[in-house]
């Protein structure tokens, strides 16, 4: 009998046990159906409907300043350096005297020449009256015409030296006004190679000018940007606004000079697949100096009829470069694109997208696919979002640091971890 009751109860146990793990399983099922049955609300985006637009570039390409009218002054005559008239560094203006050079060994050469073509004149004047005499006298048969003929000759040797004498004079003169050195053109003029006392020869170099106002600068354009240049010149759409800007690590750069450009190449170098081209700026204040390494910026210079997304928007997917678009039921999914050139904080789009379709601008972190989007208009503004979303990560990393510093587990951690750990 004990051994039978004892039976009976073992089975009842398991009877009761085997119930209650049913009531669980049906618990279990309704409380995962309830959680499932939760939708999350539509997050907001910004969103901008895709049409073909033009798109500012604003390219900057290295360069290095020159100045196109420097002058290196020589010596033209030869002789002792008397007297430097200007102090190394200065500005000096076209037509300033700076050096002299033993003038008056020339003035002197000078004298010789004026004398020596006034004794020409005279005997020019001379030779004429003697001719004009035998023309006379041969008319009245005084004379033969042999002797008309020899007056004739010495008037032109004697008109002859006259001309000689003027050409002395006027090389005399030449070199007595070499033998003052004075600017070509007006700059900032360098430290003197010859100092006074000096005996100089013609050619030696003395200084050199170099005018700051205004400045010339010499940069390459890959073709592909010369090319779109050059079509865009030709069909006047827009004017080129070339800018000037100094590299600088400090806050003190100088503003930009607005300038002109002037030279568009007309062949692509081989060896570099570039197109040279050149502008000028006026440099009044002198606060950019020629051998400064520079970049020049392009403004006004478009890709037009193009279509363009905020770079945020462009993520990396597994086939590469992707973005969101809404279908029509506000859900986002993935598109794979083709991108082609950066216009600041745009990014042209050369294949994937066309008119019409919706894309998601605004930083698509934690958008996926299949994601439901409450669509907001997107103002245009692209530097904005990426502003905002910089904004954003650096408030996150702040958080993460701050979490750290105190020690906790950050934004998100589950809560009670350290009364686990006690």
């Amino acid at each position: 009998m004990r051994l039978f009751t004892s039976g009976r109860g073992l089975c009842s146990g398991m009877v009761l046990m085997a119930l209650a793990m049913a009531g669980c399983g049906e618990e279990e099922p309704s409380q995962a159906q309830e959680q499932g049955g939760e939708q999350q609300p539509p997050r907001i985006a910004q969103v901008m409907e895709m049409s073909l637009r033009d798109i500012p570039l604003g390219k900057s390409y290295p360069a290095m300043l020159r100045s196109d009218n420097e002058v290196r002054l020589v010596a033209r005559v030869t002789g002792t350096l008397e007297a430097r008239h200007f102090e190394p560094g200065e500005m000096v203006e076209k037509g300033e005297s700076l050096y002299t050079i033993e003038p008056d060994v020339y003035q002197a050469t000078v004298r010789q020449r004026e004398a020596d073509l006034q004794s020409a004149q005279a005997e020019a004047s001379r030779a004429r009256r003697d001719a004009e005499r035998f023309e006379r006298l041969l008319r009245q048969n005084s004379v033969s015409e042999q002797q008309r003929d020899e007056a004739r000759a010495q008037l032109r040797v004697a008109e002859a030296s006259v001309a000689q004498a003027e050409a002395a004079l006027e090389s005399a003169q030449i070199d007595l006004d070499y033998s003052d050195v004075t600017a070509p053109v007006s700059g900032q003029i360098s430290l003197s190679e010859v100092n006074v006392g000096n005996f100089v020869t013609s050619g030696a170099e003395l200084a050199t000018i170099t005018p700051l106002d205004p400045l010339e600068v010499r940069f390459q354009l890959p073709q592909q940007d010369a090319f779109e240049l050059r079509r865009q010149r030709r069909e006047g759409r827009t004017e080129i606004i070339a800018k000037l800007e100094l590299p600088t690590r400090s806050g003190s750069a100088p503003e930009p000079l607005e300038g002109r450009l002037d030279f568009l190449g007309s062949q692509v170098s081989q060896s570099t697949s570039t197109v040279q081209a050149s502008a000028h700026f006026d440099n009044p204040e002198g606060l950019f100096l020629p051998g400064q390494f520079v970049r020049v910026r392009l403004e006004g210079l478009k890709r037009f009829d193009v279509m363009a997304v905020p770079e945020i928007a462009v993520t990396q997917g597994l086939m590469g470069p992707q973005v969101f678009v809404l279908d029509e039921q506000n859900t986002a999914r993935t598109r794979n694109v083709t991108v082609g050139e950066t216009a600041g904080p745009w990014e042209i789009i050369t294949d994937g997208l066309e008119p019409g379709d919706r894309v998601i601008v605004s930083d698509p972190g934690g958008i996926e696919a299949g994601t439901s989007i409450d669509p907001q208009p997107f103002d245009g503004d692209a530097e904005q979002l990426s502003a905002q979303a910089e904004e954003g990560e650096g408030e996150g990393s702040a958080e993460v640091e701050q979490a750290a510093s105190q020690g906790g587990a950050g934004p998100g951690a589950p809560e009670g971890d350290g009364e686990e750990n006690e």
